[in-house]
């Protein structure tokens, strides 16, 4: 087999590379005053469309499968007197009822909503609690605006829509604290639970 010439496989090789990261230089020579050279750098950033919802459990850009349980303990001398009850202590990521609760997005307008299948029931028996009675109590955590809270109705989807304050970026928190209000006498029983008798609230953040 016949054998390159050393210089023409050098510029083989060199033909045969990527044409990537190609460096500009220059040199001059000259006996004038100032003498100068100059060479450029191209940059280019390439930032991904990112959407980030949190309610309760979770760490940023995150992604979490656990639901939190927000539950009530109604005292028997309570019952439907219109005092609002706090969640037990183990309710929610912050304890006592209260939920950590975030959106993130960059591409402009969120969609925020919560939607709901039904009323609470308690199963068989078939007696009912509306979502009407859930109160929800909206604190600032991080965010100089406080993340705010669709409402929960029975059966229903509701919505809040989120802008950015400036250019395209929606960066909210907040604390929401969860109370039953009992504004009722209802029958006994266990409403909800975990992921039955319509107990999941599912919210959903939606940008462009």
């Amino acid at each position: 087999m016949r054998k390159l010439p050393k210089a023409l496989l050098a510029i083989t090789l060199l033909a045969s590379l990527p044409l990537i990261a190609q460096a500009e230089s220059q040199f001059t020579t000259g006996a004038g005053t100032p003498i100068t050279a100059s060479a450029r750098l191209d940059f280019q950033i390439t930032i991904p469309k990112i959407l980030f919802l949190r309610v309760g459990t979770g760490a940023d850009a995150i992604t979490n499968a656990a639901v939190n349980q927000i539950a009530f303990a109604v005292p028997a001398a309570n019952v439907g007197d219109g005092s609002a009850i706090a969640a037990t202590a183990g309710s929610g990521d912050l304890g006592n009822g209260a939920v950590t609760a975030k959106v993130l997005g960059n591409n402009g307008n969120i969609t925020f909503t919560s939607t709901t299948l039904g009323a609470l029931s308690n199963g068989a028996a078939g007696d009912t609690i509306s979502y009407s009675q859930i109160g929800t109590t909206v604190t600032a955590l991080n965010s100089p605006v406080a993340l705010p809270h669709p409402a929960l109705a029975d059966g229903a989807t509701t919505t809040v829509n989120l802008t950015p304050a400036t250019g395209k970026v929606i960066n909210r928190d907040a604390r929401w604290t969860f109370a039953y209000l009992n504004g009722n006498v209802v029958a006994p029983g266990v409403y909800g639970g975990t992921n039955t008798n319509n107990s999941r609230v599912t919210y959903t953040a939606s940008m462009p």
